[in-house]
Protein backbone atom coordinates (compact mmCIF):
# COMPACT_ATOMS: atom_id res chain seq x y z
CA UNK A 1 0.00 0.00 0.00
CA UNK A 2 1.50 3.37 -0.98
CA UNK A 3 0.63 6.28 1.11
CA UNK A 4 1.10 9.86 -0.13
CA UNK A 5 1.06 12.78 1.68
CA UNK A 6 0.22 16.17 0.28
CA UNK A 7 1.45 19.34 1.19
CA UNK A 8 0.41 22.98 0.68
CA UNK A 9 1.24 24.89 -2.36
CA UNK A 10 1.07 27.83 -0.35
CA UNK A 11 2.70 27.23 2.77
CA UNK A 12 4.10 23.98 2.34
CA UNK A 13 2.37 22.05 5.51
CA UNK A 14 0.97 18.65 5.16
CA UNK A 15 -2.45 19.63 6.95
CA UNK A 16 -4.38 18.93 4.08
CA UNK A 17 -8.61 18.24 4.27
CA UNK A 18 -10.23 17.29 1.10
CA UNK A 19 -12.51 20.50 0.49
CA UNK A 20 -15.02 19.37 -2.44
CA UNK A 21 -14.18 19.06 -6.20
CA UNK A 22 -14.08 21.97 -8.68
CA UNK A 23 -15.53 22.52 -11.62
CA UNK A 24 -13.77 20.34 -14.16
CA UNK A 25 -13.70 18.07 -11.48
CA UNK A 26 -10.28 18.12 -9.53
CA UNK A 27 -10.19 17.53 -5.74
CA UNK A 28 -9.66 20.59 -3.54
CA UNK A 29 -8.10 20.91 -0.83
CA UNK A 30 -7.98 23.45 1.92
CA UNK A 31 -5.08 23.87 3.94
CA UNK A 32 -5.72 23.73 7.96
CA UNK A 33 -2.60 25.55 8.56
CA UNK A 34 -2.99 29.22 6.26
CA UNK A 35 -6.57 28.42 5.67
CA UNK A 36 -6.06 28.54 1.28
CA UNK A 37 -7.50 26.16 -1.30
CA UNK A 38 -6.30 23.93 -4.08
CA UNK A 39 -6.64 21.75 -6.16
CA UNK A 40 -4.57 18.62 -7.12
CA UNK A 41 -2.53 19.05 -10.10
CA UNK A 42 -2.89 22.25 -10.81
CA UNK A 43 -2.49 23.23 -13.99
CA UNK A 44 -0.56 26.40 -15.16
CA UNK A 45 -2.16 30.05 -16.39
CA UNK A 46 -4.56 29.19 -19.31
CA UNK A 47 -2.62 31.89 -21.98
CA UNK A 48 0.85 30.94 -22.71
CA UNK A 49 2.78 34.11 -22.83
CA UNK A 50 3.23 34.35 -26.42
CA UNK A 51 -0.25 34.22 -27.07
CA UNK A 52 -0.74 36.97 -24.64
CA UNK A 53 1.45 39.28 -25.88
CA UNK A 54 0.37 38.40 -29.23
CA UNK A 55 -3.31 39.59 -28.19
CA UNK A 56 -2.40 42.28 -26.69
CA UNK A 57 0.03 43.87 -29.54
CA UNK A 58 -3.57 43.87 -31.55
CA UNK A 59 -4.67 45.75 -28.99
CA UNK A 60 -1.42 48.12 -29.00
CA UNK A 61 -2.52 48.22 -33.15
CA UNK A 62 -5.79 49.96 -32.22
CA UNK A 63 -8.28 46.63 -32.54
CA UNK A 64 -11.11 47.18 -30.49
CA UNK A 65 -11.79 44.56 -27.19
CA UNK A 66 -14.77 42.95 -29.64
CA UNK A 67 -12.57 42.75 -32.12
CA UNK A 68 -10.26 41.43 -30.45
CA UNK A 69 -12.87 38.78 -28.75
CA UNK A 70 -14.36 37.45 -31.84
CA UNK A 71 -10.70 37.05 -33.20
CA UNK A 72 -8.94 35.28 -30.77
CA UNK A 73 -11.80 34.15 -28.66
CA UNK A 74 -9.99 35.81 -25.43
CA UNK A 75 -13.01 37.10 -23.53
CA UNK A 76 -12.92 41.47 -23.36
CA UNK A 77 -12.55 41.03 -19.68
CA UNK A 78 -9.88 39.13 -19.69
CA UNK A 79 -7.81 41.49 -22.18
CA UNK A 80 -8.90 44.46 -20.44
CA UNK A 81 -7.70 42.82 -16.86
CA UNK A 82 -4.46 41.68 -18.94
CA UNK A 83 -4.21 45.79 -19.94
CA UNK A 84 -4.41 47.12 -16.91
CA UNK A 85 -1.91 44.86 -15.49
CA UNK A 86 0.18 46.44 -17.73
CA UNK A 87 -0.45 49.94 -17.09
CA UNK A 88 0.35 49.28 -13.41
CA UNK A 89 3.82 47.71 -14.34
CA UNK A 90 4.27 51.29 -15.89
CA UNK A 91 4.30 49.29 -19.92
CA UNK A 92 4.07 52.75 -21.81
CA UNK A 93 3.04 50.92 -25.22
CA UNK A 94 -0.15 50.80 -23.71
CA UNK A 95 -0.25 53.88 -22.02
CA UNK A 96 0.47 55.75 -25.60
CA UNK A 97 -1.92 53.64 -27.80
CA UNK A 98 -4.77 54.71 -26.02
CA UNK A 99 -3.57 58.63 -25.42
CA UNK A 100 -2.66 59.15 -28.92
Amino acid sequence: MVTLTLHCVHCGSDQLVRNGRASNGKQRYKCRACGRQSRENPSPNGYSEERRSEILKALHERSSLRGIERTFGVSRNTVTAWMKKDLRRGNSQVRGSRAA
